[in-house]
């Protein structure tokens, strides 16, 4: 049974970032899932989809080439894909500015919305740690990695016996002031200087802190937006008649029903990256 594409969701923009393909931490297969849930008019990557920091040849399952699959798919179904780089993926911002059909990258963008103007862009350029001591956050970027591996089977033991679900990254940030300082300082820096601009709606990622919310100064007030992340979040932004909503994919027993990814199960990377490649070359020729 295929998905048919009357039964998906119409969205006019979707925004997602810190997708981390690449990392054991990505729920490359609940994002599947979703994308084959929607029918966008525009999507946003807005950073850090591809971890290069963390890239290995050794690791890039099947499920995380179908995420790239989906998107390539929706670009050559002429839906426009904006891919913003972030700091996992700052190597694409020597490309800034190539187009190739409707896959574009770039390092910021501004939308018009209904007469409303939205600046969109990942947000590490506001992180101090990232500017001066970058290996620093390389190896967080690692321990936070196998935080995430840790999580994962401290779940599993918790869901055996029946107790709920636990985030040691969300407990840790909760309850360390320092991590909930950084965010509360990066959310009104990229606020202020919106406000300054004139924008109405600032959309982030980096930070891993899904939100919505409204920000004040003493010059005005703007929309900040944080679309969160598919490593411990699993949320994207959603934006549909004049209105922000937060998605929050939730975790399910459904069954996963075959569809036509399924030939990529017999195909090694090297010949999986070079089908997405002549997929992607085709629809910009068209």
């Amino acid at each position: 049974m295929k998905v048919i594409s009357s039964l998906r969701r119409e969205v006019e923009i979707v925004v997602i970032s810190d997708i981390h393909l690449g990392t054991y931490g990505c729920h490359a297969k609940e994002l599947v899932r979703y994308l084959k849930s929607i029918k966008p008019s525009m999507i946003v990557l807005n950073g850090d989809i591809i971890d290069i920091w963390q890239f290995s040849k050794n690791y890039f399952p099947k499920s995380h080439m179908k995420v790239l699959r989906e998107i390539i798919r929706f670009a050559s179904k002429g839906v426009p894909v904006y891919y913003i780089t972030g700091n996992h993926d700052e190597m694409l911002r020597k490309f800034a500015g190539f187009s190739l059909g409707n896959l574009e990258i770039s390092n910021k963008l501004i939308l018009d919305l209904d007469g409303k103007k939205a600046w969109v862009f990942h947000g590490d350029v506001f992180d101090v740690t990232m500017q001066h001591a970058k290996w620093l956050t390389k190896l967080g970027a690692i321990g936070y990695d196998l935080l995430i591996l840790l999580n994962r089977f401290a779940n599993f033991i918790l869901e055996k016996s029946g107790r709920e679900k636990i985030s040691l990254s969300k407990k840790i940030k909760n309850s360390v002031k320092k991590a909930v300082k950084f965010i509360n300082d990066f959310e009104i820096t990229c606020a202020d200087i919106a406000i300054n601009n004139k924008y109405d709606y600032v959309v982030c990622g980096h930070i891993h802190q899904p939100e919505i919310k409204e920000l004040k100064n003493e010059r005005g007030s703007v929309t900040y937006l944080n679309s969160g992340d598919w490593v411990e979040n699993l949320t994207a932004l959603e934006y549909n008649n004049g209105e922000w909503t937060l998605y929050k994919h939730e975790n399910t027993n459904e069954v996963e029903l075959p569809s036509e990814d399924d030939d990529l199960d017999s195909m090694n990377n090297k010949d999986l990256f070079k089908m997405l490649f002549a997929e992607l070359n085709n629809q910009g020729k068209s």
